[in-house]
């Protein structure tokens, strides 16, 4: 008989969903045994503070091939992150929510903006999180979510970038970093900035740019703090 499950096309399949929790169990444990190894220098963080003391929530916006160091520096908040619906959007899910983050899924090639609208939702009791360039690329090119969901909440957007003394790099379109035991991570947190309610299109494409030059001045600033830093 036919195991009929409607959603993304790896729900149909007994053995993509028997993989997803396999791949969960099995990554988060040696995740947190390698995230336990880690030594940080942190630049920002003040801000960070300052938004934290006043009650308000960020929208956290990094780059797609450090994502093990945002969940590493960032874990336990609640932030929300916005997950694709396909199969390695499922076990990335399943791992972050065990960090302590939470979820809305969708991308910008499916789902997108019901993940968007369930974001401005969850901003109203949550810091949320995007990987600006995410989740195909192009790499370091920062697209409109980020500085979109601060002209509908109010809220301020917080770029910032992590780097690894020591790490592998994938050969991925984002060149995901994967930091290497007791690797020092350098956090650089940006000024946080908000978008007006009242921003226009031309408006949103400045924030937008605004928030791409800041990420990559964090990016270069995390390198003269770590100048052993691998590619």
């Amino acid at each position: 008989m036919t195991d009929h499950v409607s959603g993304p096309a790896w729900q149909q399949s007994r053995w993509k969903r028997l993989q997803i929790r396999a791949i969960a169990a099995i990554a988060t444990p040696l995740l947190r045994l390698l995230i336990a190894t880690w030594r940080y220098r942190i630049e920002g963080g003040e801000a960070l503070a300052a938004l934290t003391a006043e009650g308000r929530h960020g929208i956290f916006a990094f780059w797609h091939g450090r994502i093990l160091q945002g969940i590493a520096c960032f874990r336990d908040r609640g932030i929300v992150v916005i997950t694709s619906e396909n199969f390695d959007g499922e076990w990335i899910a399943r791992i972050i929510r065990r960090f302590g983050f939470g979820t809305a899924r969708g991308s910008s090639s499916r789902g997108g903006r019901r993940a968007l609208l369930q974001l401005v939702r969850d901003a109203r009791t949550h810091s949320t999180a995007f990987t600006v360039d995410g989740p195909r690329g192009p790499a370091r090119q920062a697209q409109p979510g980020a500085v979109w969901l601060s002209k509908a909440t109010g809220h301020p957007v917080v770029p910032f970038h992590a780097e690894a003394s020591s790490a592998w790099t994938m050969s991925s379109w984002d060149r995901t970093q994967i930091p290497k035991p007791f690797a020092t991570i350098a956090l650089v947190i940006a000024p946080p900035f908000q978008v007006p309610a009242d921003v226009d299109e031309a408006g949103l494409e400045q924030a937008r740019r605004r928030l791409e030059a800041a990420l990559s001045a964090c990016e270069a600033r995390c390198h003269t703090l770590l100048p052993s830093t691998t590619a």
